[in-house]
């Protein structure tokens, strides 16, 4: 061992180097520096420190000094300084390839997770790694805002550094994909995925948070996932409001969807009559959406639509002609109000059925 507990590999000739360039006043030449970086690459491959290596190459040229003649010594100090950038050189070079592999293995790691490829039991060693173990429940919470987000923009780090704060290593994976923010956790700690939710709507400007329900095994943080993807497309279609979306206050919507042609059938069944109205369909659907929601006031329901009540009472008859069914009716109204649902879920009458 040399200098510092520095393996002598790394220092070897590096005295004979300095002694040489001061001796003729030259600089280090094209060879030497090359050796150096290699080396520099080599100790950062091997995991040590920077500092320590630059501490035993500054060691190694004490030694160098004292047999120097006074008109060389003066060329020492441009000779470490050439010969410790270069090794420096190729301790950075190594640590940004070994910084960009590691991305490149974390982002096809996130990829297959969240896709559900691989192999599932290399699926689940490989996520040891990253702080995940598969054999436990996860829950997902997926963020997005009006912009794209990247893993190396200051708002995922900021999230990140808050995570880590709060909850120390808690094994939670907060990564990208697709321009979202996601936060992957153990399904028994729901804490955390309230707390990046808080974080994540701060940070995105007031963006919105999906939460999936905690699911066990690899394939678990797929189907989590992915229930917190169609919980965000869900309310974007179907207006709901408030910043943050929990999958498990959802499950109404898959459930009456589950069977499209059903559904298909009872939109055109009820709703189809009002295509005759003048206008379209689509404004007496928005009357029915504006009175289910609130809770069938038609006061109200006319201010949300800045109507007049005595419009939104013609508007409400009108679709009783149309339809034979009455609005104000509790048996007519749960059908209603049904085909309502199914017609915002299809995009109807925008598309057809």
């Amino acid at each position: 061992m040399a200098e510092q507990g520095i393996p002598e590999e790394y220092l070897e000739g590096y005295a004979q180097v300095l002694a040489a360039a001061c001796a003729t006043g030259r600089k280090l030449t094209r060879d030497e520096l090359e050796s150096l970086r290699t080396r520099g690459e080599r100790a950062a491959e091997a995991g040590m420190g920077l500092r320590a290596l630059v501490r035993a190459h500054l060691c190694a040229a004490q030694t160098v000094q004292p047999e120097l003649p006074r008109s060389a010594a003066d060329h020492l100090l441009a000779a470490i300084e050439q010969s410790v950038d270069a090794f420096a050189e190729g301790h950075e070079r190594a640590q940004r390839l070994a910084v960009r592999q590691e991305e490149a293995a974390r982002r096809e790691f996130i990829d297959d997770l969240l896709y559900g490829r691989s192999d599932l039991g290399r699926l689940a060693e490989r996520a040891e790694r990253f702080g995940l173990l598969l054999s436990h429940a996860h829950a997902v919470a997926v963020a997005q805002g009006a912009e794209q987000y990247d893993d190396g923009f200051p708002v995922t780090r900021r999230i990140e550094s808050s995570l880590v704060a709060r909850f120390g290593n808690r094994r939670i994976l907060l990564t990208t994909k697709d321009g979202r923010l996601i936060c992957i956790a153990p399904g028994d700690q729901p804490d955390v995925l309230s707390f990046f939710a808080k974080q994540a709507y701060a940070g995105t400007d007031g963006g919105r948070v999906a939460i999936g329900r905690p699911h066990p095994g690899v394939g678990g943080v797929v189907h989590s996932y992915e229930e917190a993807l169609n919980a965000l497309d869900l309310a974007a279609r179907m207006d709901l409001e408030g910043p943050v979306l929990h999958a498990a206050d959802l499950l109404v919507y898959p459930v009456l969807t589950r069977d499209r042609q059903a559904m298909s059938d009872l939109v055109l069944s009820v709703l189809g009559p009002l295509q005759q109205a003048r206008g379209g369909a689509q404004p007496l659907i928005d009357t029915l959406t504006a009175y289910f929601d609130t809770g069938c006031v038609a006061a109200e329901a006319a201010r949300r639509l800045s109507l007049s009540v005595r419009a939104m009472t013609y508007r409400l008859d009108r679709i009783h002609k149309l339809t034979g069914a009455d609005p104000g009716d509790p048996v007519h109204r749960y059908t209603l109000q049904t085909a309502v649902i199914g017609a915002r879920l299809l995009d109807w009458p925008n598309k057809d059925l």
